[in-house]
């Protein structure tokens, strides 16, 4: 069993910092800013090969209301997963009330638990040390998660009972007829499986959603815009399937954004995107097709990721309301309609269960592979049922094409003057080979590569031999010329 690590303290002791220190990533946002961290974020981390789950959790103050509440109940039910917990408190601020607040709190959980005192730069270990020993805890660890400092030791006290991970076999394959090299057909990672990221504008309902899809209350739902600061990576199974939810922030349009932190959630945002292998980009029923929403799927579409789009909070609306936001999808959104669309409603369930069907669809197109024969006659089979182009007096020639990767599906086509295929032209392409291999839900890349010829500028260096032979071929050449017009006068 691998043991979990919880991360609690006060906001600002430099909890997100020991976890990016800890896990060696900057999955979690860091900056000098109180109450940044609010969902529980998961990271795996090692330690003389010892393999442990570690919890970044927010602060805690005793005093919470609104949205610190909900954010104080993550902290709490991370304690209680936790196997041992990592209680960092700030040398230079000294023990406070709230500290006592926590610590008494993890000595009535009897959990296995060592106080950190972070931020020992510039204060003597040994006072920081006696200043938290009423806490009740044990001495203290002088710590320093921004610099490295007495992290060893740290690791040492609280990873030392747990056994080191076994050694496990590597598994037998099969070698490949030929080469005698393995081949393994490329899939989702073992360990994480599907990765779906939940994205769309601020307090359209994704955390919800997540929620839903999970069957718990793993993130902070509130009626607040913003309420998700960070991509929360969340593996699960459902049935016999792996998958991994990425909660993000909602991206507001550049105009609107002033804080440094949303800057920096919606950076976490696009990464998140880039990381998935499909997008659920969720929307507002009752507000529509907001220009906002292009642009986020403007962006989906440059990374390629597959995509299926949910209308949240269709409950409750009017047909006549529902009919005007249909029409409305069909008219703008006609440049993602390979795309699954969804009416659904997170908070009561409706229809939530249908996207798995759509995801494992729009995964399995995105990284089928085909052989240079299927696409090949596809391509001709196109090309016969509609011609390219003439281009100055001369036929554009398309004569193979084959797979040059996937997720997106890449299609490169070789070919004459393959420059002057028009746009409209690898739009019919790409909608055939759609039709054809019945792709849904992923976009499909079309590249063109020219037959150029190899020896082009090169010149065979002639031997004397050869030199002298064509010398003595135009000057026979010269002479017939002349007797030729001498008869003709």
């Amino acid at each position: 069993m691998v043991p979990v690590i919880a991360l609690v303290g006060r906001p600002n002791v430099g909890k997100s910092t020991m976890f990016n220190r800890l896990t060696k990533s900057r999955d979690a946002i860091v900056a000098e800013y109180s109450g940044l961290t609010r969902d529980r974020q998961y990271g795996e981390a090692k330690w003389q090969g010892r393999t442990y789950i570690l919890i970044d959790t927010g602060g805690l103050s005793g005093d919470e209301e609104g949205i610190d509440a909900k954010m104080a109940e993550q902290s709490l039910q991370a304690i209680e997963e936790a196997d041992a917990v990592l209680f960092l408190v700030d040398s230079r601020d000294g023990l406070t009330p709230t500290d006592q607040m926590i610590g008494e709190h993890l000595r009535k959980r009897n959990k296995r638990c060592f106080v950190l005192a972070n931020k020992v730069d510039t204060v003597d270990p040994e006072i920081a040390r006696a200043e938290f020993s009423p806490l009740g805890l044990g001495d203290a660890l002088p710590v320093s998660a921004a610099h490295g400092r007495g992290i060893q030791a740290m690791l040492e006290a609280a990873l030392g009972v747990f056994p080191r991970d076994e050694v496990e076999e590597p598994e037998d394959v099969e070698p490949a007829a030929g080469d005698g090299q393995p081949r393994r057909t490329p899939g989702p990672d073992e360990k994480d499986g599907i990765k779906i990221a939940i994205i769309g504008r601020p307090n359209v309902g994704k955390s919800t959603l997540v929620n839903r899809m999970l069957g718990e209350d793993r993130v902070i739902v509130y009626d607040q815009a913003g309420t998700t600061r960070d991509s929360i990576y969340i593996p699960f199974e459902r049935g016999d399937e792996k998958y991994t939810l990425i909660d993000t922030a909602g991206v507001r349009r550049r105009g609107k954004i002033f804080e440094a932190v949303e800057k920096f959630s919606v950076v976490k945002t696009l990464q998140a995107i880039q990381d998935a292998n499909v997008v659920v980009f969720v929307m507002d029923a009752r507000e529509g097709v907001v220009e906002h929403d292009l642009n986020l799927l403007g962006f989906v579409l440059e990374t390629g990721r597959a995509l299926v789009i949910a209308l949240n909070k269709w409950d409750g609306m009017q047909p006549g309301e529902r009919d005007y936001v249909k029409t409305e999808l069909e008219r703008r959104l006609f440049f993602v309609n390979f795309a699954d669309v969804h009416f659904i409603s997170a908070l009561h369930g409706t229809g939530v269960g249908h996207l798995y069907k759509s995801v494992q669809a729009a995964f399995t197109s995105a990284v089928t592979r085909w052989p240079t024969n299927r696409l090949t006659q596809i391509l001709e089979d196109a090309v016969q049922e509609h011609q390219p182009p003439l281009v100055n007096g001369r036929r554009i020639k398309l004569r193979y094409a084959h797979l040059g990767g996937a997720n997106p599906p890449l299609i490169v086509i070789h070919g004459n003057q393959v420059e002057a295929v028009p746009k409209s032209y690898s739009r019919y392409l790409e909608n055939t080979y759609r039709r054809v291999l019945k792709l849904v839900g992923t976009p499909i890349r079309i590249e063109y590569k020219g037959g150029e010829n190899p020896y082009e500028g090169n010149k065979n260096k002639l031997t004397e031999r050869q030199v002298n032979k064509k010398r003595r071929l135009m000057s026979h050449h010269k002479k017939a010329e002349k007797k030729r017009r001498d008869k003709k006068r």
